[in-house]
């Protein structure tokens, strides 16, 4: 085994999974009261003080890396003499992998004899770190990098997401819905369900209240999921407990033959969903 696995932090999981793999971990960064952080996936973060000053108004952004990070994280692998297999979040997400490219392009010419290999999980949050996970898996196995791309490849049409956004000021923040339309969903209690589709988040329908929010992934797992338990069920929830642990226990009273993880959004991909968001991520039919 040459290659070293790469992962982020967008690609959500616990950093005793990306420790007990041996995964190299490239940290995210976010803001928040004016403090700039490396999201760590929790191993020293407080997430409940993240989403507490959030609720509190505090206004949380991310930002991408620059091209000396990523020449920082890959050239000292490179110059021991092994290759790097990156599994990253998706590309159309952020805009740092402009700045990948190029520190990728300065480290082939300066190490012709050595290979970079980079897959796109076309995900985020749990969705890409389930993938991640699966392919660190393979790699450790002894599998080529060529053989966890060809995995990968197809692994990632399997993988299902669903989750709704308590808020719609975040969104709106985000620029992805107007002014107008989160105040007045806001007032109407109406809960955005949303999906990730080809590398990008797209809205897949609104309801009306939590417990309409819940039913409907819920019943889009019981209608999708593929009973095969070497993959983990995820039940996420931003600072939404109570309501995740609900989601949890809806989707096991299905009866379906699952091991099921509960976990929480981290802080990068909660900058933009914002507290109180929950969902469930699944590997289909």
């Amino acid at each position: 085994m040459s290659s070293v696995f790469f992962t982020d932090t967008d690609c959500e999981m616990l950093y005793t999974d990306a420790e007990k793999l041996g995964m190299r971990v490239i940290g995210m960064p976010y803001t928040i009261n004016n403090q700039e952080y490396v999201y760590d996936f929790g191993k020293n973060t407080d997430i409940d003080k993240f989403y507490a000053d959030m609720r509190a108004g505090a206004v949380a952004i991310t930002s991408a890396l620059n091209t000396q990070n990523y020449l920082d994280y890959f050239e000292p692998v490179l110059a021991e003499g092994k290759d790097i297999l990156y599994v990253h979040f998706s590309s159309k997400l952020s805009g740092t992998f402009e700045h990948m490219k190029i520190a990728i392009d300065e480290l082939k010419k300066k190490y012709p004899e050595r290979k970079i290999t980079c897959f796109d999980t076309l995900s985020i949050c749990g969705a890409a770190g389930i993938q991640v996970i699966e392919a660190c898996k393979l790699h450790n196995s002894g599998a080529s990098d060529e053989e966890v791309v060809k995995f990968l490849t197809e692994f990632r049409d399997k993988i299902s997401v669903y989750f709704y956004v308590d808020s719609l000021q975040y969104l709106k923040r985000g620029g992805r819905i107007g002014t107008m339309s989160a105040v007045f969903g806001t007032m109407l209690n109406i809960k955005p369900i949303l999906t990730v589709k080809d590398g990008k988040l797209e809205k897949l329908t609104t309801v009306k209240g939590v417990k309409k929010a819940l039913d409907f992934m819920v019943n889009k797992f019981d209608e999708e999921y593929n009973e095969d338990d070497r993959y983990e069920v995820w039940v996420l929830d931003a600072d939404n407990k109570q309501v995740g642990d609900e989601l949890a226990e809806k989707i096991r009273q299905t009866g379906k033959k699952m091991n099921l993880r509960r976990f929480f959004v981290g802080p990068v991909i909660g900058a933009h969903a914002g507290p109180g968001t929950s969902g469930v991520i699944f590997v289909k039919k």
